[in-house]
């Protein structure tokens, strides 16, 4: 799990297993596989609330790493609604979005994942997995 600083190309959305949980199933961690886009290896992805992923923010800041266009037209992130914004401007399901960068552990294939997790209301913790996208590095 890495923070990603260069310009990036996006691809294919690998297939995730799994990319909801709800409550105690984010205890200690939640954890899915996803299979990778180019050799089929299932990997597995272990997200712990409050200690996984950077702010979605880093990503699309003065275009460092994606444009907005390109994190709303790969259906990555959606604008925020005007009561949560405080949140950012590009969220998923309105909650604070993280992101981290990881790679197929067979063929080394990049991938990006972003998720959301908090409480959508009171006694709901949901942590919600947008996907997980494999990318290159432009150079």
């Amino acid at each position: 799990m890495y923070s990603i600083s260069k310009k990036i190309k996006i691809g294919k959305k690998a297939l995730v297993q799994k990319d909801r949980f709800i409550n105690d199933e984010t205890i200690p961690a939640a954890v899915t596989q996803f299979t990778c886009c180019e050799c089929g290896h299932e990997n597995t992805v272990e997200i712990s609330p409050y200690q996984s992923g950077f702010p979605i923010f880093q990503i699309y800041n003065e275009d460092k790493v994606l444009s907005r266009s390109e994190l709303l037209r790969n259906q990555m992130v959606t604008e925020t609604s005007q009561r949560m914004q405080h949140y950012g401007e590009l969220t998923v399901n309105d909650l604070p979005t993280l992101y981290f960068g990881t790679h197929c552990t067979s063929c080394s294939t990049n991938y990006i994942c972003i998720f959301s997790y908090g409480e959508k209301q009171p006694s709901l913790e949901i942590l919600n997995i947008s996907g997980i996208w494999e990318y290159q590095e432009i150079e």
